[in-house]
Formats: C-alpha cells, structure tokens, sequence
C-alpha cells in the first residue's frame, strides 16, 4: 500500500511542521510527503490520488480543516483510505475518527490494514460546504471564525495553551452577539425558533477542540443531527458551555436536537456559519439552505 502524508506547514500556528520534522526521523516504511502551499491545496494533492489503481493511505500531519480539505478531494473513491496524525490546534477529527500517535502504529496498520465507509455532510454550495464533523450557524461560528483570524491564538500556541482561546473567545462573543430567527423543515410542517444563538449540523459528537456538542452523533449511519440553543440568557449560555464538554448540556430545556438525512434552514438575516471551524461566509436572508447526508463515502482507518 501506498503511504502519503499531506503535511499542512501552518497548522497549530507552525507546531505541525516542527512536529513532522521530529516524526519523519521515526518513520521506517516508505513513504511519499506533499506540503500544502494554500487553502484548498489538500483537496488538490487527494483528489490526484483517485485514478490510481492500487490502496492508497493518505494521512493528514495537520488540524480538522486540513483533514476536512483531504476528505473533499477523496470522497468517493474506493482505493483511499484517510487517517491522520492530530497536529492542529482543535483536533476534533482525530475524537472521532482514525489517527495514529506514532510511528509504528501507522507500520502496523499498513500489516494488516482496515477501513471503514464514513458519511460526508454537505450544503448547497458545492465543494467547499462539504463538511466532515460539523456546520454551524450562528453563535459558534462567529466564535470560530474570531479565533482563526486571532493574533492571541497564535501568541497562546506558541506556549502551549491554544484551547483556551475558544473560551476566551466565547467569553467575548457572548457580549455582543445579536440572537436570530430560524426556521427548520424536516419534511414536515416547518418548525420556527426564535431568539436563536446558534444551530449546528453534526456528523459526529465533537467541536470546538473537544465540546461534545451531539454525544449520540454516529460517523456512519447516514444522518445528521441538528443542536439548536434558543431562548436562554447570556449567563446560562456561559453555563452551558460549560457543560458541552461532558456531554450533560442536552439536559437543558433551550436545547433543541433532532436526527435526520436532511434539513432545511433558513434565518432572518445573514448570519455566520462555518465548515468544520473554517469560514463559510454568510447565510442569506430567508434563504432556504439543505443540509444533507453526501451521496459519496471516504474511508477512514476506523
């Protein structure tokens, strides 16, 4: 079997490529390395991976959006399979699917190699709203998309505490933040919340570097599930939070959760939305979105 491993230089503000540089010293199976030079690079260097006609393991030396951009470009085809090694700032990818910690467990993976068939979320837009753990409207990515255009982040990675950026950040959204409308349709009559924080699409439990925002997401069983907070003051939000990370927050009666292959969502003015913690523009006023279940797979090394 063939062994890539696509390298992201920038991630965890240039942890990952310190970290490459110690880990391929460690290597002792042949291997090929491609760096990726700009957003979107990973997808290319996957997507030339796809005619070959013999099992490739592409593993991704990076954080989710890098695993997320490989995934895109590999989606669908049969002879890839995706792992990683976790060097990013968040790492969600690495709580839900497969990654290796060194070495030698890659080495004895590729001894007697497995995968699994995983599902894909996506939205109207094409590629790039593909998503492989989440999408979010609203609240967290507005949070998201302040932390990775943080000069802080960047100063707090350098010295080993990069996730505390996330709270700092939810601190400070939290103040200024301006709750809207949402409208969700399931194939039923359309359900309306109002005084809405955020809506996530989840394909798996984790976001945010580790908040188990949907504990009874499955990567694997064609549906989506959708986490709405609505109705709830700015300090219980906080407390809220608080608890994501346990998994205890569903206990809450201003959050909502349902499951499905797919959802229609529309707001009441352009708001924020991200792709597994990476800018995703803005939503249109009244403009009904899909969220569904891709018809294409990747595989993992789960």
């Amino acid at each position: 079997m063939k062994t890539v491993f696509i390298i992201n230089p920038v991630a965890g503000n240039g942890r990952a490529l310190k970290k490459w540089r110690h880990f391929e010293k460690t290597i002792q199976f042949p291997f090929e390395q491609l760096v990726t030079r700009f957003p979107g690079h990973a997808t290319e260097i996957a997507a030339g991976y796809r005619e070959l006609q013999q099992p490739v393991l592409l593993i991704g030396f990076g954080g989710d959006g890098t695993l997320r951009e490989i995934v895109v470009g590999a989606a669908g085809a049969k002879e890839l399979m995706i792992g990683s090694v976790a060097a990013g700032s968040g790492n969600d990818f690495a709580r839900a699917y497969g990654t290796f910690k060194d070495a030698k467990e890659i080495e004895e993976f590729l001894n007697q190699s497995f995968s699994r068939k995983e599902d894909l979320g996506e939205f109207s837009g094409g590629e790039g709203n593909q998503f492989v753990s989440s999408s979010g409207i609203g609240f967290d990515a507005a949070i998201s998309i302040a932390v990775n255009r943080s000069i802080i982040k960047k100063k707090l990675n350098q010295v080993g505490l990069g996730k505390l950026v996330y709270l700092l950040y939810v601190i400070r959204t939290f103040l200024k933040f301006e709750k809207f409308t949402l409208t969700v349709e399931t194939g039923g009559a359309p359900v309306v919340y109002k005084d809405v924080w955020l809506a996530t699409i989840s394909n798996q439990p984790y976001f945010g570097g580790g908040m188990k925002i949907s504990p009874t997401s499955k990567t694997d069983d064609g549906l989506l599930e959708l986490t709405v907070v609505h109705h709830i003051s700015r300090l219980k939000l906080l407390l809220v939070f608080g608890t994501v990370f346990s998994g205890t927050h569903t206990r809450f009666k201003e959050l909502s959760q349902m499951s499905g292959p797919e959802f229609r969502l529309s707001t009441d003015r352009p708001v924020c939305r991200h792709v597994d913690g990476d800018d995703a523009g803005m939503s249109l006023q009244n403009e009904k979105v899909v969220y569904a279940v891709s018809h294409k797979k990747w595989n993992s090394i789960n």
